[in-house]
Parts: structure tokens; C-alpha cells; sequence
């Protein structure tokens, strides 16, 4: 067994690594850019490198360093990761070369495997089934307009050594290949250094099933059951699950048996994952193409380590030591439900917008997962895990990808899971930046989630408009009224009794008019009345219970029904985050955040007097909705400009997002060039 590894990545996933390998009794290295000097992952390594500036390019994906940080410290292996640098087969053949052990797959094998475009080529020799597209050299765009006429809209277009949703465009015309294919060429070599692009035919409503994949170096191969993953944005997954609602045992078995004759064609040790798409029309399962390998560890890998109690970070160190399985396909079992959220640093109220900055507070739900061995204590506290890589006060950059961590959750069905998920995302407290907490949690509560019936459309189709938070239910509206009247008399009970009022018989009030609702047309509004024996909203009595102090930012409430005695059972828990506003709360639970407006009964009715404010007119301005760097101005001053056509894209988080103009407009002003950094809400040009 190694005595010393170095961990070729950066975030939660070297932390993960990290301590695996400390349970193990495995000396671990770190490796950090200028903009990692302060992150977790370097503090818990026994040793940490310096490998040059924040951009990747120049960091984490330079093989030499690599490998100098491990002469300079005597790490006898490499674990990868995933990203950067873990699908490069010559980064294999190099560590090869100074004799330092890979923890992953021989460099065959990635070659064969981890190059999209290069396994589609095996696959189809083998007589797996594909998806139908074209797999060889694409000349020019125009040749990839003809490539795309022939095969018949809608196609994808996709790096071949893309992974995570990075380097695709989905491209249901001509005008849209125009339009995106030397994007994606792009995005392949900033994110991968390869600009090689493949193009096939998109399947719609799919579903994403993919098979984990566990091999020895003595030819041993096993498959550890399969993971759902079709709820994804942009193609990069949102959610992922183990097992699947839709698999069955016959399918189950038919996939991975040919998902592990694909492995032993190229040789495969290591953990991999084959991502397959069906067609969910089909119950049989029969109809599943073969989309590509990952020959890395998975993001989504601790569900799967949920439902199995295998630890695959474990195992693959292990493997790359040379020893043999301990386990057969016929020791893999499942147990209970495991479904992952990606908690990112972006914002779903603002179309998804990349929201780098700093983490003023964080604080997960349960401490972050320590690795103590248990198989049970895989599934986290209480069923609730958290796999991180961020610190309060530390920042999430624009340079890497906008992971702030995974929430995983395991229960004995998936409608547990699925609950113990939403009052995980309740607790989930993160202050500085965007995030997709709300989001996530609507997902958790969606009737179409929870029935199961998923497809790779799921987000477009659910929330076409937007995302413009959880609706909320009649029971839930109630409890933050009741919620909202209980801490407005707490706070004015405090505030009487500070010194110097004008009276001294000041008294907590315990009428109130409650509005929950940003805007006024589109208010509720309730009556709130605390008594001493009594808690009423809208004359009908809401029993609650709750401990709060004024000043706290969250509060746990215990909704109880008609039976109130000493053994009664709560009908509902909520988790409530509170923010003070001008003129009340903002409280953010079950996946929306309700603005209240808490005004005593006695001059509620006052309020309609009020002046609210208009927001200002930005229609002609192009701002800048993200943090990130301004790659090409498609127009120049005094050019006309129609509806839906290109002004300016803007790279953030290793994504190219293109803004269009909104109407038809003259260009008047530019205020930034190609190359700038922009801030978020800085103004690019003006129309006239």
C-alpha cells in the first residue's frame, strides 16, 4: 500500500479524497493555486504545493507541476480527481515514466474510453448501440452545418473531451450551428485544452441512466448498480439518485452486464461510469444507447456509496496498489435511497446567472461528511451528508466551476430521501452570493419528481418561464403568518423594555395585519391575533411551537393539527431563515423566500397611502448579469440591431453565455472591449 499520495485536484473532491486517505493511514499531498491558498483542502493535507496563478490552465492542468510537487515531496501516486486532468492519458504515461502510480485507469483505456469521440468508434466496432451521429474529424463550421443536415434536427453538439455539461450546444437549426459550433470549440480547448467536436443526434425526452463500474488490475470487473441522473440545466446534472425509479432488475442486470463487456474490452481497472440514454417511452428498458465513459470517479459517487456501503474513493487506491476485489457481483446489493443535490453558486431567480463572490456566512446542515470507516456512516448524519470544499468567509471564484457542495441524502424509500432533502435544503444557510437552495427544494416537492416520471427536459419543461420560487401551500402561508405575529411581538416586547420610552406602560402588541408578498397586487394579506391561551390566523386557531430570541436568523416550527396533548406528534416541521427588512421579515423555507410585511392592526389600513417605489428603466442598457469576462463584442457603435441577435458573450465559470438584444435598437455607446473582466450589473453598451 502507498504511504504518501498527491491529489491532482482541488475542492470538496480533494477534501474527499483526503480523508479517505487518512482513515487509511495514507499520507496526502495538496497542490493549490494562488487562488486556493486560503481553501480547506490545503489546510487538511499533510503537505501542501504551490502550483502557480488562479487560471487552471496555468495550474491544475499543467502535468509538469504535477509531477515536480510529487518528486518534491516522495508521493508515490496521483489521484485525479475528476476534471482537469484525470481523463488525459498522457498525464498517465508520463507519471508512468517517473514511476509514480496513476489512482484510476491505464492510459489504453482513457484513450479508448475517456475520448468521446474515439469510444463511440469501439463501441460501434464491438456492436454496442449508439446513438446515431458522425464521429470523425469536423473541418469548419460549414462542414458541420452539412454533418447536421444529414443526420436531422435537433443535434448536439459536443466536445470530445468535454465532461460536466462544459463544450455543448444543443442546436435545433442551421442557424444554431452557425451560431454555436466555434463556441463550443472553444469551450473545449479553455476548459480541456482539446477543440475537437463531435456531432449526434439528440434524443428527445430521454433519460440519463448511468452504470458505476468497478475493476481490478487482474481482470476482475463489477458493476455497482446504477445512478439517475436525467434532471440537468444546460446538460450539466442538477440532481442524481441511486437507484432509479425506472430501472428495473431485468434491465438493471442487461446494462451493467454490457456496460462491464465494454470495460473488459479496453482492459478497464479502476471506478468508471458508462452513461447510457433511454428512451423513457420504453418500459422494457431495451432501447439504450451507449453515450461515452467517464474513466474517473463520478461527482454523484456517494449515492451510489450510500445504497452499496462501498467506498469507492477506497477502492480505487486499493486497486492502484495492485490488490485484487473483495467483493463479486454477487455481494452488491441496495439498500434504501440516495439522491444528491448540487448546491451551486448560482442564481435561479435571475436565469441561473453564474454568482461568484464571497461567502459571508455558511453553514450547512450538518457538519461536513468525516470518513470513519462505517459503511452506515457513508450516508452521512442522521441520513444527511455534506461533501465541501468552502470555508465562511472564504470566496467562490470565477475561475472554477460553481460548486459550493453536495447535499446527499439516504432513507429507506425515495419519498424519505426526498423529504429528509427538503429539510436538509431548509437548514442550508448561505449569505453573499447566489445560490440554487430554493430551487433545488422545489424539485424535492415537484409532483412530477416525485412520481418519478423524469426526463432529461425536466427543468425546461417545468419551468419554462423561469424559476420564480416553490409555490406555497395553504398550511404553509398560514404558518408564516403565525410565525411572523409570534416574532413581532417577541421584537416589540424587547423594545418596550428599553429605557427612556414615553411611558411606562407601554405593552407588546399582539393584533397584526400581515402581508406576504413583495408587490401589493399580488399580496395575501392576514390577521394575526396572540392571546394567552390562543394563536388565530384569520380568526382560526394555528398551534404552533417554536423557540425564538430576538436578533436569531432561523427558527425550527412544529405545526401541530387538532390533537394537542402531552404525546401529540407535530403534522409538520419547518426550518425557517429570517431576514429583517424595513417592515417586517423576509422568511425563506420550503423553496421560496415570502417577504412579510407586519404592520399592528390599528394602522394597517394606512399602509394603502403608501408610494412604492418604480424601478428604474434599463431596457436600454446591455448590463453585464454575471461576473466574468467579456470574449467578443459582436456589434459596433451605430450598427442596428435586431430582436434575438448577438450583442456581446461574456465567459463565467468556464461557460460562454451570449447576450441579445431584447428589441430593435441602434448601438450607441460601448463602453468595454474584448478582454475586460466585468462586474456584475456593469454596463456593457447602450442603444439609442
Amino acid at each position: 500500500m502507498f504511504s504518501k499520495i498527491l491529489i491532482a485536484n482541488r475542492g470538496e473532491i480533494a477534501c474527499r479524497v483526503i480523508k479517505t486517505a487518512r482513515r487509511m493511514g495514507i499520507q496526502t499531498v495538496a497542490v493549490y493555486s494562488d487562488a486556493d491558498a486560503r481553501a480547506p483542502f490545503v489546510k487538511m493535507a499533510d503537505e501542501a504545493v504551490h502550483i502557480g496563478p488562479a487560471a487552471a490552465a496555468e495550474s491544475y492542468l499543467v502535468a509538469d507541476k504535477i509531477i515536480a510537487a510529487c518528486k518534491q515531496t516522495g508521493a508515490e501516486a496521483v489521484h485525479p480527481g475528476y476534471g482537469f486532468l484525470s481523463e488525459r492519458a498522457s498525464f498517465v504515461e508520463a507519471l508512468a515514466k517517473e514511476n509514480i502510480a496513476f489512482i484510476g485507469p491505464p492510459a489504453n483505456a482513457i484513450a479508448a474510453m475517456g475520448d468521446k469521440i474515439e469510444s463511440k468508434k469501439l463501441a460501434l466496432e464491438a456492436g454496442v448501440n449508439v446513438v446515431p451521429g458522425f464521429v470523425g474529424e469536423i473541418r469548419d463550421t460549414d462542414h458541420a452545418v452539412e454533418i447536421s443536415n444529414d443526420i436531422g434536427y435537433p443535434v448536439m453538439m459536443k466536445a470530445s473531451a468535454g465532461g460536466g455539461g462544459k463544450g455543448m450546444r444543443l442546436a435545433w437549426s442551421e442557424k444554431d450551428v452557425r451560431e454555436g459550433f466555434e463556441a463550443t470549440k472553444r469551450e473545449g480547448l479553455n476548459s480541456f485544452g482539446d477543440d475537437r467536436v463531435f456531432i449526434e443526434k439528440f434524443i428527445e425526452n430521454p433519460r440519463h441512466i448511468e452504470i458505476q463500474i468497478l475493476g481490478d488490475k487482474h481482470g476482475n470487473v463489477i458493476y455497482l448498480n446504477e445512478r439517475e441522473c436525467s434532471i440537468q440545466r444546460r446538460h450539466q446534472k442538477v440532481v442524481e439518485e441511486a437507484p432509479s425509479p425506472f430501472v428495473t432488475p431485468k434491465m438493471r442486470k442487461a446494462m451493467g452486464e454490457q456496460c462491464v463487456a465494454l470495460s473488459k474490452a479496453v482492459d478497464y481497472h479502476s471506478a468508471g461510469t458508462v452513461e447510457l440514454i433511454v428512451s423513457g417511452a420504453d418500459p422494457t428498458g431495451e432501447s439504450f444507447y451507449f453515450l461515452e465513459m467517464n474513466t474517473r470517479l463520478q461527482v454523484e459517487h456517494p449515492v451510489t456509496e450510500a445504497i452499496t456501503g462501498v467506498d469507492l474513493v477506497e477502492q480505487m487506491i486499493r486497486v492502484a496498489a495492485g490488490e485484487k476485489l473483495a467483493m463479486t457481483q454477487d455481494d452488491v446489493t441496495i439498500d434504501g435511497w440516495a439522491i444528491e443535490n448540487r448546491v451551486y453558486a448560482e442564481d435561479p431567480y435571475r436565469g441561473f446567472l453564474p454568482s461568484t463572490g464571497r461567502l459571508v456566512h455558511y453553514q450547512p446542515p450538518v457538519e461536513p461528511w468525516a470518513d470513519d470507516g462505517d459503511a452506515n456512516g457513508r450516508r452521512g448524519v442522521d441520513g444527511i451528508r455534506v461533501d465541501d470544499g468552502v470555508f465562511e468567509g472564504g470566496e467562490v471564484s470565477m475561475f472554477y466551476d460553481p460548486m459550493i457542495a453536495k447535499l446527499v441524502t439516504w432513507g429507506e424509500t425515495r419519498d424519505e430521501a426526498a423529504d429528509l432533502q427538503v429539510a436538509a435544503l431548509d437548514a442550508f444557510r448561505i449569505e453573499g452570493l447566489g445560490h440554487n437552495v430554493d430551487f433545488l427544494s422545489a424539485i424535492m416537492q415537484h409532483e412530477r419528481f416525485r412520481s418519478g416520471e423524469l426526463t432529461t427536459g425536466f427543468i425546461a419543461e417545468e419551468y419554462p418561464e423561469g424559476f420564480e420560487g416553490a409555490p406555497a401551500s395553504g398550511d404553509l402561508t398560514r404558518v408564516l403568518a403565525a410565525v411572523g405575529g409570534v416574532i413581532a411581538t417577541a421584537d416589540a416586547d424587547r423594545a418596550r423594555r428599553i429605557e427612556g420610552q414615553l411611558s411606562d406602560d407601554l405593552y407588546a402588541p399582539g393584533d397584526w395585519t400581515i402581508r406576504i408578498g413583495e408587490r401589493e397586487e399580488a399580496s395575501t394579506s392576514h390577521d394575526v391575533r396572540l392571546e394567552e391561551d390562543a394563536l388565530t390566523v384569520d380568526g382560526e386557531q394555528v398551534t404552533i411551537e417554536m423557540q425564538y430570541t430576538p436578533g436569531e436568523s432561523m427558527v425550527d416550527v412544529e405545526l401541530y393539527g387538532d390533537d394537542t396533548g402531552e404525546d401529540a406528534e407535530p403534522i409538520d416541521v419547518y426550518t425557517i431563515q429570517l431576514k429583517p427588512t424595513r417592515t417586517g421579515y423576509a422568511m425563506t423555507t420550503r423553496g421560496a423566500t415570502h417577504t412579510l410585511r407586519i404592520l399592528q392592526t390599528r394602522i394597517a389600513h394606512l399602509a394603502s397611502h403608501m408610494i412604492e417605489k418604480q424601478p428604474p428603466d434599463l431596457s436600454k442598457m446591455l448590463i453585464c448579469p454575471m461576473p466574468g469576462l467579456l470574449v467578443k463584442l459582436h456589434v459596433a457603435e451605430g450598427e442596428e440591431v435586431q430582436p434575438g441577435q448577438p450583442l456581446a458573450t461574456v465567459e463565467a465559470m468556464k461557460m460562454e453565455n451570449i447576450l441579445r438584444a431584447e428589441k430593435q435598437a441602434v448601438v450607441g455607446k460601448i463602453n468595454a472591449a474584448e478582454g475586460d473582466s466585468l462586474a456584475v450589473d456593469e454596463v456593457i453598451l447602450e442603444l439609442e
